[in-house]
């Protein structure tokens, strides 16, 4: 009589949990370049949000209370000193010059400006209301950028008009960042983006956003 024997199955390792174990760490492999991925990407939009709103909160502070640096001392808001009259006065180029002369040291556009500066910076720096910053600070932008009009190679009175670029100058380069910053909802990252988008008029008014 001859005896078939079965093979024996072992009960301690099993070659399909081997290959399952092997497909788990395979997949996490490959989602966590993109998670990885995705949190760089988050901090670096929150990096470029914080510094840019340094920049615009920067900016209303040196002017209203003369820090010192773009600004001398004894010469900010506070001071007396007009935040819009030494740039909007001295333009000499561009097809809005007369306009930006007119303009210069009014108090309308001092605290257009300045309100400006410290609304587009607070936005930035909490991360709120960014798509409101964004649209309020390239039109801010752009009027900087006719005022200085880089495409002009001469200035009124003939010289040279210095330009680097007749394009993408730093206004343009700041605008777009404000575009990138809102159109990604930056401000969910380092900020308070989160929970200033649970708000019920956030909600209900996505410009606000």
């Amino acid at each position: 009589m001859s005896v078939h024997e079965h093979p024996h199955r072992s009960t301690g390792f099993h070659l399909p949990s081997l290959r399952g174990n092997r497909a788990a760490t395979a997949s996490e492999s490959a989602v966590s370049p993109d998670t990885g991925t995705h949190t760089v990407r988050s901090y670096a939009l929150a990096s470029l949000r914080l510094l840019t709103g340094f920049v615009f909160l920067w900016a209303f502070l040196d002017k209203t209370f003369g820090l010192g640096y773009a600004t001398p001392s004894g010469k900010g808001w506070i001071d007396g000193g007009s935040p819009t009259k030494g740039f909007l006065g001295s333009v000499a180029v561009g097809p809005m010059e007369s306009t930006f002369h007119s303009w210069a040291g009014d108090p309308w556009a001092n605290w257009l400006f300045m309100l400006g500066l410290l609304g587009i910076g607070l936005a930035l720096v909490l991360g709120v209301a960014l798509r409101f910053a964004a649209a309020a600070g390239t039109a801010m932008m752009t009027l900087m950028w006719v005022a200085e009009w880089p495409p002009a190679r001469h200035i009124s009175d003939g010289s040279l008009s210095m330009s680097t670029n007749p394009f993408a100058d730093y206004h343009v380069v700041y605008a777009v960042a404000l575009i990138v910053l809102a159109a990604t909802a930056a401000g969910d990252t380092l900020g308070a983006g989160r929970l200033w988008a649970r708000l019920p008029i956030v909600r209900d008014h996505g410009w606000l956003r």
